[in-house]
Parts: structure tokens; sequence; C-alpha cells
């Protein structure tokens, strides 16, 4: 395994997520407060959040937590369910169990930058780009073509970070047809599910379609919970579960028991937290709506298909990175410029930034954005 990269998203909000006055390009969607999710919470799991004890907890994750999870598939049960500390483990563990340096991978992009890093670091990979010039579409030609006879596995994120992209559920059900038929493995990132904005553009989950498939999620994005540091893979294949078991011992061995707790009210109240957050990015959008059509010279504004993240093209003769370090250095607003995403695999647009939908606070921090673009044109 040869070293991973800085992970450049972290490094910039090191730098600048808890000291920028406007945090404009958050990944997740709004949280709440311990007092609010509590309240969601049935008798029993009240009372096990009430009498908790502090020991370990099973490497699996808590059965209930897992009998919720497994509640939200249609074909996953409770013992196809394994819990980690966070997507990114699950993530990485994945990638060091699946591939080894004789495989090949085939990763989409633009992504969360360990979609490609971590693989890149164990094995060839092929990148295939959606296609920013046609509305971020998938070319399936592109994936077939891009497969080999040693390819393993199948790297996707739908809704997409960063560009909001939800492709149509018939390419999808391809791509699990088309891994099946390959004997490669589906991995499904699926962390912003239930934010589309069209409903009926919701995705089957990759788990459901495929017993080969591994469908990741957490409670951080869709449910805006990132401080509970909880996510889980599903994957009907159990003895592939026993193996990323076996590889979880070496990083977290079991999850905080507070957190399974916590996770399990969430996630047994999901359609309520939801549907709380689909109406902070649908009062949202027409802010930013508004905003990109007064600076239609300087920007190209697209509204995500779901998730909680766009990615609009910056104009500018000063280019994005030079843009989004002075917005943050003089107006106290953050956006993720381009280099943030860029690849190793592909051409990535180098004219684009990340914002956030999905968090209250966007009109005091659209203003803050608006004033000093008016002040410097």
């Amino acid at each position: 395994m040869t070293a991973l990269p800085d992970f450049r998203l972290e490094v910039y909000f090191s730098r600048w997520e808890f000291t920028a006055r406007h945090h404009l390009t958050a990944s997740d969607a709004q949280t709440m407060t311990m007092a609010e999710l509590l309240a969601l919470a049935d008798e029993e799991d009240l009372r096990a959040w009430e009498t908790l004890s502090l020991g370990y907890t099973e490497t699996y994750g808590d059965p209930g937590l897992r009998r919720a999870i497994a509640g939200t598939y249609e074909n996953v049960a409770e013992d196809e369910v394994l819990c980690f500390s966070g997507a990114q483990e699950a993530l990485y563990l994945t990638m060091r169990v699946l591939l080894e340096p004789g495989d090949h991978a085939v990763v989409i992009t633009p992504n969360y930058q360990s979609a490609e890093t971590v693989p890149l670091s164990l094995c060839k990979v092929t990148g295939v780009a959606l296609d920013a010039e046609r509305d971020w579409a998938l070319d399936l030609a592109a994936v077939e073509a891009a497969i080999r006879p040693n390819t393993r596995l199948l790297s996707v994120n739908f809704p997409n970070n960063p560009t909001g992209k939800v492709i149509g559920e018939a390419d999808f059900r391809r791509l699990a047809e088309l891994c099946d038929e390959r004997g490669i493995r589906l991995f499904s990132d699926e962390v912003y599910r239930g934010l589309e904005r069209d409903p009926s553009r919701t995705l089957p989950q990759a788990a459901d379609l495929s017993p080969a498939a591994l469908s990741m999620n957490v409670t951080s994005k869709s449910l805006g919970l990132p401080g509970l540091r909880l996510g889980w893979l599903a994957c009907r294949d159990k003895d592939l579960l026993g193996r990323l078991e076996r590889a979880k011992h070496y990083t977290t061995i079991c999850n905080a028991a507070p957190s399974e707790i916590l996770a399990r009210i969430a996630i047994k109240a999901r359609d309520r937290i939801i549907e709380r957050n689909r109406g902070i990015i649908a009062a949202n959008l027409p802010l930013f709506e508004a905003f990109f059509a007064e600076f239609a010279e300087l920007f190209e504004w697209r509204a995500p298909d779901g998730g909680c993240v766009a990615f609009p093209r910056y104009l500018g003769a000063d280019g994005v990175e030079a843009f989004c370090t002075r917005l943050v250095e003089e107006a106290g607003v953050l956006l993720l410029p381009a280099g943030i995403y860029r690849s190793d695999l592909t051409p990535t647009p180098a004219d684009r930034f990340r914002v956030g939908v999905g968090r209250t606070g966007t009109e005091a921090a659209l203003d803050a954005f608006a004033g000093w673009l008016r002040a410097r044109h």
C-alpha cells in the first residue's frame, strides 16, 4: 500500500471551518440538539439512554441499531448490517479488504477524495467522469469500457458529492446488473439518500438490488447528525461482512455506546428528520436562485437533484481558487473551490465551487456574500 496523500478537504476545513463567520459549503443537513433528538425517542430507547452502561459494545454494532437500519432496506436483514465510526471508516476498510495490488477498480469522478485515493493506494484504478456539459450525465458505455478482467470494484455516489447529481433508476439498476454479470462488487455511497428534490427520483439501494453489492450510509449527511460518528454498510454477503468486522478490529474495534443509542433513535425517527431537512433545503433553494440570478455575469447555477450540496460555475477572470480565498478572508464566507475535487484519474472542472444548501442561516451568509460582491463590482 502506497502512502495516502493529504486529505485536501480536511486540510482546508482545518484552516477555515470553525473560524469563518459563514459556513456556506457545509455538506451536512442542519443538525439538532441532544434535547431535540431525545424528544424523538420511544420509551424503550429513552430508557436505554438513561440506563446506558459505558462499556465496550459489539463490533458489529448494537443489535437494536442494526435492526432499525435493516428496516430501511427491502431485502437486508439485521445480521447483514455492520456499523462503523462514520462512513470514512467503512469506505477505508472496504477498499482494504476488497482490493489487492493485482486488482483493478473503477471510480466515478468527481467524488469524495478517499473514494479515489484509497483504491489508488492499493491497485490500478480507472476513473469515469460525470459530464459537466450534459448535466453531470453518467455514460454507461464508458463505465463498461473501463472494466477489465481483473476489475473487482465499481465505486459510485448518488446523490453525488459535490455535484448533487442523481442518475436515472434504469441506469442505476444497469450498473448493478453489470457488476453482477462481471463478478464485480458495486460499492454505493448513499449518504444523501432521502434528500432528493423530487422524491420519485430516489434510487433503490444497491444492497437491495444485488446480494454482492454494498450500500454505505451514515447519520451525518441526510440526518444532519455528524457528531454521532456513526455509519454502516449493508451487504447480503455475510462472509464479506465477517472479513470487514475482522478488519475493524484493527481500527475502532467497536463504536461509542452513546452514539449507537442516539443513532438508533435517529434511524427510527428518520422520516420525521428527513422531512424537516427537506423543508430547510426547499426554503433555501429560492434564496440561492435569487442570489445567482442577481450575479448572473459571475456564476452559472443549477440546483442539485438531491443531497444538500451543489457545484456552481464561477465565470470571473481571477479564477475560482483566488476568488474563494479572498471571499473567506475578506467576507468570512466559506466555499470549497474546485481544486479540492481535482482527480488524478480524469479531468475535472477547474471553475466550480461547492455550496451547501441544507443549513439554516443561509440568508445571512448570502447577504454577506452579496454585499462583498457589490462592493467589489
